[in-house]
Formats: structure tokens, C-alpha cells, sequence
């Protein structure tokens, strides 16, 4: 009976011991590869002995469907067909672990961490990745497929020969079987015999993001970011809670207006808002700049590469310290136009409950009287970007079927000196309408694959110190940004020469830095990017408060003259005692910054508060600051609460 039992599950076993050889071959390279991010000794057994638990648990849920099948079938009138069945499965799940491992080290030089939610969000838009793969990753695509396709019959014959084994099975046999395949697997998905399976927050044990990260498998991780695709990230399971009236109070205090003005119990953070500008409404223009950090732009410290930004940040009102919000597009968006703090979740951009009635300033403008409209130079689906603008106040669309007669195209649609022009002449045709405006313009030039004109920009010149710091894909980076810069300098110059720009103010910020990575848990230097506001008919400055990307709409609207109720939490920053404070998104890390201190919240842990130096963008451990703790989890729970309970609606026209 032990020998057809054994038989019985001998390929179950088999499958085990590959997987775990595969995996554990391939986080040692990984491991070998990030070594100097590696603290001690202790910290490299913790890696192994987690990621053991991980991959473990990863094969309990492989092996679950066929183990449920497998002792009943094997002995069967069946048996020949179910071994087919089993080997294609055991197939299948081999290669997709080996792909996804694959593709691992490019995904981590591009977002600092193992697939994840991005890499699903990225699969529902095959057109573009397929162009951006192509054109920009044509090798790195090679290596993979071919790594992939070569040693495919060998692992299939592998596998044909462990299943085929023949077995004869008593029922009492098969029994045993069965109930042994249920419970070791069972023990292995669950992989923790305390109240809570285990999920990636229990074998974290680094203050560094990306060694956690690389902790799991990539199978597990992507696994794990599908399952919160149907049920949204509570911020409360992950941070911890508090009371919704606690979580109200933080968040109206720290707006800094005064609490009697919020009177709507069914939207809490309501209020009205009157503007510093008390003219005739202005016309408002955002543009919204492509993976532009603060890094790029020597005005802010970074290297030179922008002279156009340099140039408006010595013209307008410049924010010296202005923080994004995240790391995605869709996230810089979320800030910008809508003003909507920070969660774990997806970016409201591509909630299902925020698709209608949502606030955006463009819904408010249109509440107005404003015409609102959207123009990029690429599909206007991607990141459900159309489906949410239509949804929430913009009337129209323009996309790259809309371009004239487009010169460059990229794997991302039209060049950004395209955009630019079909900018031009839509706020040209908006200005002859006699109606107030609003226009939000989107570019992405700056984006890899890094496609641009030839001919237009002038590489700048390196020393070899600088030659050996970039490599190839960052270099090519650099010469997106230039070309970037280099458009938006001429249409500005252009703009002030057209009727529309006497009338309209213009917002320039970046939706993010082009890469934030790092051993801090949240690197804050990658956050920082370049903003500035043009045509405010304020005296240009160089603004040195701290501020955050949900502080700009409110901001706007002050300066364009609109007297409003909105549920933003942002600083009206035409107020010279408003600002301090910054929120960040980084993965399921939250950071909440307070002018050096950053209060950090991870998953299912403590908070840790820090002190943070901005000449070194070093994180400091300090003492335990509950206050601060407190305030940055109220934060960080209004986003989920407010999404859930709809208190982020478009409120009212007529509120008393």
C-alpha cells in the first residue's frame, strides 16, 4: 500500500521539489545580483528561509485542482487521458513560473520591485506594450522568449515521463492518497499554522522595499496583486484602524480651515472655497508632463536637462519642494484633477464606483459654465483614462486620431511637438468661443521606449564619471527629456503669443518621477518634481514651502477666480500660511511628510517616523511620534472611506 501511494503522489512531489529548484535558482541570482542591499548574514538567511515559505505556499495553490482529481482518475478507465491532462497542467504551470521569473530583472530595473499590479494593469493594453516591447526591448524580449522556448521540449519530456508512471490502486489506497495530497497541500497554500495564512506582509522583514519584494516569487506576487483587482485594498486591513469620526476630525484640521465650514454630514469634507482672485473667471490649461522628476531639472538640483523648465521656473510661480502623490500616471491624475488623496487601491482614475459622479475641477468648471476638454497624443483608453474624464465632467476628447497630420509617431502615439500643435489650435477654437475653458494636455514623449525625432535636440555632452553612472536605457531617457522640454519651451513661447493666453492661467508639473527606487521604504527624493504655475499675474517666485500635488487644484481654482464647494483636502496655496505637508503612495508603503518628518506606514506593521534631509535625501529613524502616526493614518483611511461611502461625489450646485 506505501509503494502505491508513494506512486500516487510521487508526481505531485516531483513537481515540489522542480518548482522550489527553479525558484530557489532563480532568487539566488536575483539575490546575487542586489547582494550589496543585503545588511548582514541574518538577512540573507531570512530571504532564503521567507522565500522557501513562499514558494511553498505558491505550489500548494498549483497543485490544488489536479490533487483534488488525481487519486480518483489515476485509477480510473480514465487514467490514460487524466495523465495527459496532468502533464499538460504541470507543463503549464512550469513554464509560466519560468516566464514570469524571466521577465522579473527588466521589470525590476523599470519599477523597483517584482511584478506586481502594474505588470496586470499593463496586460489589458496589448497594442501598446507589444509597440513599447518591440521598439524599445527588442532584445530583453529576445533573451526571454528564447530562454523560454529552448529548454520547453526537454521540460516537457521531463514531465511526460514522472506522470506516466503506471500505478494500481486499492480504494483504501487511494484514500490515503487523496487525503495526504489535501493536507500537505493545504499546509503548504496556507503556509502558517496561526490565526492568518501567510501573505507577503508576514515574511517582509527589511526596511528595504525591493528586497521584501524580492522575498516572494513573481508568480506569487502577481497571483496576489490579481486577487486585490476583485476585492480593492482596504487601507484599514493593512494600516491598522480608527474611528470614522477620528479619521473626519484629522483630515478637516489638517485642510487648516476652519472647522465650523464643514456642515455636509453626507459629503464630511465639504466646504466652500473662495478664491484670492476676484476678476472676471479665468481659463485654466494643465499640462501634465510624462515621468519628469525633479532629478531631470537643474533649478531643483538635478542634472541639465531642461533649460525650457528652467526658464519657466525663473518666469512663474515655481514650487521648490513639490511632492507627487505616486509613481503611476494614473495616480499623478488622481492629484492634479480631482485632488484625491493617496490609497493602496488603484488610482480612482480606474475604480468602478468612481467612473460617475466623482469630483474633478472639471466637473466643478463644467458646473460653471467652462468648456473642459482632454488632448494626448496616444490612446486616450489606456489606463481607462476616456472612460473616467467623460464620466466626470469633460466634454471632449482629443486623441491621437484627432492630430493633424501627426510627423512623428511613437510606439505612444504622437510626438509631443504634435501634441502640442493640435494643443494650440484647440485652445485657439476654445478661446473663439466666448466661453471660459478649461484644457488638460498630457504628454508622452518622455516615455520609454524613448522614441523621438531625429535631428531636433543636441545630446548633451558627458564626462566619463557621468558615462559610467548611466547606462544605455537612461541615456536614452535623457534625450526623451531634452526632446520633451525642447517641445513644451516652443509652444509656451508660442502661446504667448496667441489671444487665448492673456486670459489663462497655465499649470507645467510632471504626473511623476521616471523612476522611484531605493533601499528607504519609501524613496522620498524620487517623489519630488518640478511644478510651476504661468500667467497668474502674481510675481514670479520661487516657492520653498513643501507641498503636495492634491495642493494644486485647489489652488488653481483660487487663482482662476472660482468660488466653490469641494471635498478637496488640498491647500489653497495662494495663502502664504497653507502648505506643509506632502502623502506618497509607494507600492503598499504609505509616507506621510511633514517638513523633514516622514512618518511611514507599511502592512500589518507599526508605524516608523523618520527625519528626512533634503541636502543627502537621507531617512533618519527617530523616536516613536504618535501624534504624527495618527495623522498620517487618518490620511491614509480617508482615501478607502471616502471611495467606499461616497463622500467624494460632486456635491450640489446650491449648498447652504
Amino acid at each position: 500500500m506505501f509503494t502505491s501511494v508513494y506512486k500516487t503522489t510521487k508526481p505531485f512531489l516531483l513537481f515540489t521539489i522542480g518548482i522550489i529548484a527553479l525558484l530557489s535558482f532563480a532568487r539566488s541570482g536575483l539575490a546575487l545580483w542586489q547582494l550589496d542591499r543585503f545588511d548582514s548574514i541574518h538577512d540573507i538567511s531570512n530571504f532564503f528561509i521567507n522565500g522557501l515559505r513562499i514558494d511553498l505556499s505558491t505550489i500548494g495553490y498549483l497543485s490544488a485542482i489536479p490533487a483534488l482529481f488525481h487519486p480518483w482518475l489515476i485509477a480510473s478507465r480514465l487514467k490514460t487521458l487524466w495523465r495527459s491532462c496532468l502533464t499538460l497542467w504541470f507543463y503549464i504551470m512550469t513554464m509560466l513560473v519560468i516566464f514570469l521569473e524571466l521577465t522579473t530583472p527588466a521589470f525590476i530595473n523599470e519599477y523597483g520591485f517584482r511584478p506586481n499590479r502594474i505588470f496586470i494593469e499593463y496586460l489589458a493594453y496589448p497594442d501598446e506594450i507589444t509597440k513599447m516591447l518591440v521598439n524599445g526591448h527588442l532584445l530583453t524580449l529576445f533573451i526571454v522568449l528564447s530562454l523560454l522556448i529552448l529548454p520547453s521540449k526537454i521540460i516537457w519530456n521531463y514531465i511526460n515521463k514522472r506522470v506516466s508512471t503506471q500505478v494500481q490502486l486499492t480504494a483504501k489506497s487511494a484514500v490515503i492518497s487523496f487525503v495526504t495530497l489535501v493536507v500537505v497541500l493545504f499546509l503548504f497554500a496556507r503556509g502558517n499554522l496561526g490565526h492568518r495564512p501567510i501573505n507577503p506582509s508576514l515574511v517582509y522583514f527589511s526596511t528595504d522595499p525591493l528586497i521584501n519584494s524580492l522575498t516572494l516569487n513573481s508568480t506569487y506576487s502577481v497571483a496576489y496583486a490579481l486577487k486585490q483587482f476583485g476585492n480593492e485594498i482596504n487601507a484599514a486591513r493593512l494600516y491598522g484602524t480608527m474611528s470614522n469620526d477620528q479619521v473626519i476630525h484629522v483630515v478637516r484640521q489638517e485642510t487648516q480651515l476652519p472647522l465650523n465650514t464643514f456642515k455636509n454630514d453626507n459629503l464630511p469634507t465639504l466646504t466652500k472655497r473662495s478664491p484670492s482672485y476676484q476678476g472676471k473667471p479665468k481659463n485654466l490649461v494643465i499640462i501634465l508632463e510624462e515621468s519628469l522628476g525633479a532629478q531631470y531639472v537643474s533649478s531643483l538640483g538635478g542634472i541639465s536637462l531642461t533649460p525650457e523648465m528652467d526658464k519657466l521656473h525663473n518666469e512663474g510661480w515655481a514650487f521648490q519642494r513639490l511632492y507627487a502623490t505616486g509613481t503611476r500616471s494614473v495616480r499623478g491624475i488622481e492629484a492634479v484633477i480631482t485632488g484625491f488623496t493617496p490609497t493602496p487601491s488603484r488610482a480612482v482614475v480606474k475604480l468602478d464606483k468612481s467612473q460617475k459622479h466623482f469630483f474633478t475641477i472639471a466637473s466643478l468648471l463644467k458646473s460653471k459654465g467652462y468648456q473642459t476638454q482632454f488632448i494626448y497624443g496616444g490612446e486616450s483608453h489606456f489606463d481607462n483614462m476616456k472612460s473616467f474624464f467623460l464620466g466626470n465632467g469633460f466634454t471632449d476628447i482629443v486623441d491621437f486620431d484627432d492630430i493633424d497630420t501627426p510627423k512623428f509617431i511613437a510606439s505612444w502615439g504622437a510626438s509631443d511637438e504634435d501634441l502640442f500643435n493640435q494643443a494650440d489650435k484647440e485652445l485657439s477654437e476654445l478661446y473663439n468661443h466666448n466661453q471660459p475653458f478649461f484644457s488638460f494636455i498630457f504628454t508622452s514623449s518622455n516615455h520609454d521606449p524613448f522614441e523621438i525625432p531625429k535631428g531636433v535636440i543636441t545630446p548633451i555632452k558627458y564626462t566619463d564619471k557621468q558615462l559610467q553612472k548611466y547606462d544605455k536605457k537612461e541615456l536614452l531617457r535623457h534625450k526623451a527629456i531634452q526632446y520633451a522640454d525642447y517641445a513644451l519651451g516652443n509652444f509656451i513661447a508660442k502661446a504667448k503669443t496667441q489671444p487665448y493666453w492673456k486670459n489663462t492661467i497655465f499649470l507645467v508639473v510632471a504626473d511623476h518621477d521616471a523612476r522611484a527606487m531605493g533601499s528607504d521604504l519609501v524613496p522620498i527624493n524620487n517623489f519630488h518634481i518640478p511644478g510651476v504655475i504661468l500667467n497668474s499675474g502674481l510675481t514670479a517666485k520661487l516657492d520653498n514651502r513643501l507641498v503636495s500635488q492634491i495642493d494644486l487644484a485647489p489652488t488653481l481654482l483660487s487663482l482662476i477666480g472660482i468660488e466653490n464647494y469641494s471635498p478637496m483636502l488640498g491647500h489653497d496655496l495662494t495663502n502664504p500660511k497653507f502648505s506643509g505637508r506632502a502623502m506618497m503612495q509607494y507600492a503598499e508603503n504609505f509616507a506621510y511628510m511633514t517638513d523633514h518628518d516622514v512618518t511611514i506606514l507599511q502592512p500589518q506593521k507599526a508605524a516608523l517616523n523618520f527625519n528626512y534631509k533634503t541636502e543627502n535625501n537621507q531617512l533618519t529613524p527617530k523616536q516613536a511620534n504618535q501624534k504624527l502616526s495618527d495623522i498620517a493614518l487618518a490620511h491614509v483611511l480617508w482615501g478607502s472611506l471616502a471611495y467606499k461611502n461616497g463622500w467624494y461625489s460632486v456635491p450640489p450646485i446650491k449648498v447652504n
